[in-house]
């Protein structure tokens, strides 16, 4: 029976169980509090320009194609799809970089001709993170985390001492060269947490970076969000914008009507791709799976100071993805983790999509787009912006070896403030809650309501986690969870009198 299903926000995860409700007969709205459809993955036009204001890294491209396929349909149906090559750069200090190939063997040449050994102990490294991968992307990552024995299979009991160690370590044991090991920790980072607190088992993103390679749609990870919409739209769902939801309304225990703009919308069933946290606070306090203790005590993701730059000429020495590791990984991990505060010399990463792509800046000119990890819930103010700024443009200069400062022609800046703002984020985090070891599947906050009856939650701060690809697969969760319900609710039958 179609049910009328109301869904908060517009991202990744909303858009995709948008989709598979749809695909099943349901009538779905979304409602999106900002001006355009994407949630974080939003768009920024400027001069020309073109910048995401998300997502710039397309990884586990077998997550978006698996999407596609469960309607009939392709990536290549939306939007092309270039693989990098190199995937990227990491620039450390004294000015050396190392480029990560377009693929597991060119990469396994470069770490053996820096630390001898090395090659083979890459390849070993790597069997084993497809192993891992196999496993957890092909399988585990597609279960509810309704119950810890969704992790128990003959598979994973034979892992199980990975979910025990931690990335950190392991890379450590086989890998001596300093640089080796920070390119090597860099993938957890998606992740959001630690590689010292990242269990073994999560090596697989290692797979998912040298093994799978790095991709870039063009058009940008908004290109992605527009093929979604063109597919939702197909199967019927409907959208609008400039839709702040105030109030979940529950009778009779059942998740029954929003408020948007001050008008009430009845519903049969609502889906929350929104602020996990921010969500509850629009239930009555009864109706709330979980106190601010709780969240207080979890372990985030971290926030970001971003900022989209236009420049007026080509940034020499750089790769369209560049990540700046001249400082201590293990100082600004502390800044971020354990003791809160805004680092004194940052890591960042610069993304350049004019390299790649020409629509994303006017000939002869680059967009630049560069992110500063930060601790959640820290100062955010525009003198400490523009300090930053400054900070990582001097060193970008040094680094590569040319003046861009003078030839910066507009920024905009994007922080803490920010992502409280415009995504009700909590304490403006920007990539949800860490996948620590007690932070992992049935250990994070529930795709169902256990309190209201036909209240959905998806995306980063459930399962299964942070990352484009997990916001895809939490649609689908979700989607699966309404369908379970739906088929056990006794069916009314109408009697005709002739």
């Amino acid at each position: 029976m179609s049910k009328k299903i109301k869904i908060i926000g517009s991202g990744f995860s909303s858009l995709a169980v948008a989709c598979y409700l749809a695909q099943s007969g349901h009538d779905v709205t979304i409602y999106e509090k900002n001006a355009t459809i994407g949630g974080r993955a939003r768009q920024l036009k400027r001069d020309g320009f073109t910048f995401d204001m998300g997502p710039t890294w397309y990884w586990m491209p077998d997550v978006f194609e698996r999407f596609f396929a469960d309607f009939g349909k392709k990536p290549s149906d939306y939007y092309n799809l270039i693989k990098l090559s190199p995937a990227y750069r990491v620039y450390f200090a004294g000015h050396d970089y190392v480029d990560i190939a377009a693929n597991p063997e060119e990469i396994i040449k470069t770490f053996e001709s820096i630390e001898p050994g090395s090659g083979e102990a890459l390849q070993q490294f790597l069997d084993e993170a497809k192993s891992n991968y196999d496993i957890a992307i092909k399988d585990l990552v597609y279960r509810p985390g309704e119950s810890p024995l969704e992790l128990v299979t003959a598979k994973t009991m034979m892992k199980l001492g990975q979910f025990f160690g931690n990335i950190s370590k392991d890379v450590r044991k086989r890998f001596k060269n300093k640089k080796l090991v920070q390119i090597l920790e860099f993938p957890v980072l998606f992740l959001g947490a630690k590689p010292s607190d990242t269990p073994s088992f999560y090596n697989f993103m290692n797979y998912a970076d040298f093994g799978l390679g790095t991709w870039h749609p063009e058009g940008g990870m908004y290109s992605v969000i527009t093929g979604m919409v063109t597919l939702a739209t197909s199967l019927g769902v409907k959208m609008v914008t400039n839709a702040a939801i105030d109030k979940i309304g529950v009778e009779n225990g059942n998740a029954s009507w929003l408020i948007a703009n001050g008008e009430k919308i009845e519903a049969d069933l609502i889906v929350s791709g929104a602020d996990y946290h921010h969500t509850e606070t629009l239930l009555d306090e009864q109706y709330r799976n979980y106190s601010e203790s709780y969240w207080e005590k979890r372990t985030f993701a971290p926030s970001s100071l971003l900022f989209y730059v236009g420049f007026d000429k080509k940034i020499e020495n750089t790769e369209h993805h560049t990540l700046f590791f001249d400082t201590d990984f293990d100082i600004h991990a502390k800044d971020i983790y354990d003791n809160p505060r805004w680092p004194d010399e940052p890591l960042f990463y610069a993304s350049f999509p004019s390299k790649t792509d020409a629509d994303a800046a006017p000939e002869g000119k680059e967009a630049g787009i560069f992110l500063i990890p930060l601790a959640p819930g820290i100062e955010d103010t525009a003198e400490l912006r523009e300090k930053y700024f400054e900070k990582i443009m001097a060193r970008l200069e040094s680094l590569t070896g040319q003046a861009v400062k003078q030839h910066i022609i507009f920024k905009e800046s994007f922080c803490v403030n920010d992502f409280i703002e415009d995504y009700n984020s909590y304490k403006g985090n920007a990539y949800g809650l860490a996948n620590t070891l007690l932070q992992t599947a049935f250990l994070r906050p529930k795709l169902k309501s256990p309190k209201v009856k036909g209240l959905y939650f998806t995306g980063q701060l459930t399962v299964p986690g942070p990352g484009v690809p997990p916001a895809l697969i939490s649609g689908k969760l979700s989607a699966g969870l309404i369908a379970k319900q739906l088929t056990k609710e006794p069916q009314v039958t109408v009697k005709q009198t002739l």
